[in-house]
């Protein structure tokens, strides 16, 4: 079987499936791609067990059909360093001997047969479908991903939610500290449905994913998801378990408004921050009209840092206190130029908005105050 493609293609859709593998795993065929050649394309398949990624890549030539499995970083190290030329392969399927010819030389390997590599078991049981643009998951999950947890006692926590619902689509995550809703009033579903994915195959969407793709598809069932785009799927376990009431965290009436721009905002605790406590990252947000202040300090080292920022602020005066650490992680992933702050008293978590919202989209943060002492 011969067959030919180019480098950098081939290349980019190594680097992103070598992500799917571990660096240890319980069976020695899993630490290999699987290549498929087949209708003039060539699909690679990389898994670690729980998680399944294929990659579809054009052919500009192919003599046969046939499948093979090729070590790894054996591949990705030998083609992650040509520059763009066409590469062929010449694979002997009785033999399993590989040989790849690029402009200045040639790559002699040893394959395995492809049907010892694991197959993904049929999604059976209650199947719901999903439909959501490419460009809207990738940003979702960039959205939300900082705020999952790394909890043994809770694994429910340590992956996205996303809840379909007659009135939206939300995607959800939380750590306990920090929570981040996303909602899509164009996603919908007269039938309501649910899932947990974990946090690797989300990663992998996240980083893989090209936005500019179109649909995905997502089938899920209670306990697995499959996910198909426009070059390849992803198949992957679920976390299992039921995702905490996260609109009951959520508090109705923080009276106190306030508009800033979230760069300047996002800088000025950045520059106080090395100031605080180590053990707290504790920054002070002190409110009046059209100022706030932030401050910290750490008593042990005797340091302290204050700054001023002109805002909007429409309540009473206030002192609140949060990590300024969390607090930069959700001004990261934010994309607005100003953010819109609603508080309440010091005890009460605070709510973080892009103060222009899309359409069809309502982006809420949360965060959990600390404590200050006076």
């Amino acid at each position: 079987m011969r067959f030919s493609l180019s480098s950098s293609a081939l290349s980019t859709r190594l680097q992103t499936l070598a992500k799917v593998i571990n660096s240890k795993n319980s069976m020695p065929i899993l630490e290999c791609f699987v290549f498929e050649v087949s209708q003039g394309q060539l699909r690679i398949t990389a898994s670690d067990g729980e998680n399944r990624m294929t990659s579809l890549v054009s052919l500009s030539e192919c003599d046969s059909e046939g499948a093979f499995a090729i070590s790894s970083h054996l591949i990705l190290d030998a083609v992650k360093l040509l520059p763009e030329q066409p590469l062929a392969f010449d694979v002997n399927l009785d033999s399993y001997q590989v040989t790849v010819e690029y402009q200045n030389g040639q790559y002699q390997l040893v394959a395995q047969n492809a049907e010892e590599y694991p197959q993904a078991q049929p999604m059976e049981g209650d199947i719901h479908t999903l439909t959501i643009d490419a460009g809207v998951l990738v940003s979702n999950l960039s959205r939300t991903l900082f705020a999952t947890d790394n909890n043994e006692i809770r694994p429910v926590m340590n992956g996205v939610f996303f809840d379909l619902t007659p009135e939206h689509l939300a995607i959800v995550a939380s750590d306990g500290h920090k929570l981040v809703r996303c909602r899509n009033y164009d996603i919908k579903s007269e039938t309501p449905a649910s899932f947990i994915l974990p946090k690797k195959p989300a990663n992998l969407l996240k980083n893989g994913l090209d936005p500019t793709s179109g649909d995905v598809v997502i089938k899920f069932n209670s306990n697995a998801a499959e996910l198909t785009f426009a070059d390849g799927t992803l198949r992957c376990q679920l976390i299992e378990g039921t995702f905490p009431n996260y609109n009951a965290a959520i508090p109705s009436d923080n009276p106190n408004e306030l508009i800033i721009d979230r760069k300047a905002l996002m800088d000025s605790i950045r520059r106080v921050l090395p100031f605080a406590s180590i053990s707290s990252q504790l920054i002070r947000f002190k409110l009046s009209m059209g100022s706030l202040q932030l401050s910290a300090e750490d008593i042990d080292f005797a340091t302290s840092a204050k700054e001023t920022l002109v805002c909007e602020y429409n309540g009473q005066p206030l002192q609140i206190g949060f990590r300024g650490d969390y607090f930069c992680e959700v001004l990261s992933s934010l994309d607005s130029d100003d953010v819109k702050v609603m508080l309440g008293d010091p005890s009460r978590p605070g709510i973080v908005l892009p103060n222009v919202q899309d359409e069809h989209e309502d982006v809420l943060m949360l965060i959990m105050p600390l404590i200050l002492n006076e």
